[in-house]
């Protein structure tokens, strides 16, 4: 993947929720981790960290959005459901970014929304778990920045259905897909 990214909340303080982040952003190659006035149980957080992210990536734990220190040319980019934001299927992910998401049960603050150059929401009717929310954005950056090929229509990866490569059954044509129906 081109570029590099960072991932963070602000205010979190269920540990389980912030040793998903970690772990997720850990597994999507995330060059480092942040939190923003968090108040959780440190000890906890290995309970859903089981990658043991803190040995792979740095993990910068500031006071305050003061205190906060992004390299040089690294855009923050807020995540939260506003009306001014774009949606994330929209949103050009920067080269370099930092994105900080708001604490369980609450938004990011008004200070934090305000050094942000972009802020994205994920297109659903209400808030989701902030660990989701990460995973979710994480996952559209590795799609949009990622070099990946374009999504085959067949079963094979990589070929455009045709005659040599039918396209995947439907549920219909499953073995089991009769039987399934009948209960």
């Amino acid at each position: 993947m081109r570029g590099y990214f960072g991932i963070g909340v602000e205010r979190i303080s269920k540990a389980m929720n912030l040793g998903a982040v970690l772990r997720t952003g850990h597994a999507f190659g995330a060059s480092f981790a942040f939190t923003v006035r968090a108040h959780h149980r440190s000890k906890m957080v290995d309970r859903a960290d089981t990658s043991k992210s803190d040995q792979h990536l740095p993990l910068y734990e500031w006071d305050s959005l003061d205190d906060m220190r992004l390299p040089k040319g690294c855009v923050l980019v807020g995540v939260e459901l506003d009306e001014r934001a774009v949606n994330l299927p929209s949103f050009r992910h920067p080269l370099n970014a930092a994105y900080i998401l708001g604490p369980e049960k609450g938004s990011l603050s008004p200070e934090a929304s305000a050094l942000c150059t972009h802020i994205v929401k994920i297109p659903t009717k209400f808030c989701i778990n902030v660990s989701l929310a990460a995973a979710l954005v994480m996952y559209d950056r590795t799609l949009t920045l990622g070099q990946h090929p374009p999504r085959s229509i067949s079963s094979n990866p990589g070929q455009q259905a045709d005659n040599n490569n039918p396209p995947l059954p439907t549920v219909d044509q499953w073995p089991l897909g009769n039987n399934l129906r009948k209960r």
